[in-house]
């Protein structure tokens, strides 16, 4: 939350910083409309004195307008960027302590193993039975899971965090061979009820070119063998300023599995 909080704040700043330099490239004073119900006039007012806009000035009473609405869309962005400020300022790093528990506490994760289990015993064997696994870039394995797993983000940890205590078999960067092609999918995940199978890549940097260009080719491959986005592929991007939120998880989780 913390990171997608501070990521709206960038977000904004920079909106803020773009509304008011076109701002300032208009004209001086304000609009006011004024209408005896048949025909409307348009004056500028510079706060003590107003001045008649003629028709045929009607670029003037547009720039104006836009103005006005670009001050209000403004006073929004403003607005928006001081309540987040005072989130910031608030945030408290230790907010996460349930997360934590399962992460770093290998004797209550045994314990509590059977409150995230699926509930199929098949199902269960499943995901703790050994898989072939990526074994390329073991450097990037970072980040430590609610599962226990290493993956190599804070959206995949978000991901799994999700998946596993909502007892929802996955196994995290499994072997799939495509054609001729193996592959390793983000996440290969079994439906708790059904057992179906569905697959999760998390596309992370989509704001770089070259990922973009390997996205587009990975998810060719999937379709051109038949798995489909949105059916049983589900796919999920962000850029540097826009991270995976857990709000946007949850609703997928709930979605297909829930």
């Amino acid at each position: 939350m913390y990171e997608r909080m501070l990521a709206e704040h960038n977000r904004l700043q920079h909106q803020i910083t773009s509304l008011q330099k076109q701002i300032s490239q208009l004209p001086e004073g304000k609009l006011i409309c004024a209408s005896n119900g048949t025909y409307s006039k348009w004056y500028r007012s510079d706060g003590c004195n107003k001045t008649y806009i003629s028709k045929s000035e009607r670029r003037l009473a547009e720039q104006l307008a836009a103005k006005k609405y670009l001050s209000h869309l403004l006073k929004d962005y403003l607005h928006q960027k001081n309540a987040i400020d005072f989130y910031l300022r608030h945030y408290n790093s230790n907010c996460n302590q349930a997360e934590e528990l399962l992460k770093s506490s290998t004797e209550y994760k045994e314990l509590l193993a059977p409150y995230f289990s699926p509930l199929s015993e098949e199902l269960s064997l499943w995901t703790s039975f050994p898989y072939k696994k990526n074994n390329n870039y073991p450097e990037q394995l970072i980040h430590k899971t609610a599962s226990g797993s290493l993956v190599r983000s804070k959206s995949e940890a978000i991901i799994d965090m999700f998946l596993y205590t909502n007892k929802i078999p996955f196994r995290y960067e499994c072997a799939l061979l495509l054609g001729n092609t193996t592959i390793f999918p983000d996440f290969t995940i079994r439906h708790p009820k059904t057992g179906e199978l569905y697959y999760w890549e998390h596309f992370g940097l989509i704001d770089n070119i070259a990922y973009c260009q390997n996205m587009h080719s990975k998810l060719q491959l999937y379709t051109s063998n038949g798995i489909m986005p949105s059916i049983q592929l589900i796919t999920t991007f962000e850029t540097q300023n826009n991270p995976l939120s857990s709000e946007m998880v949850k609703k997928i989780i709930e979605y297909y599995f829930l």
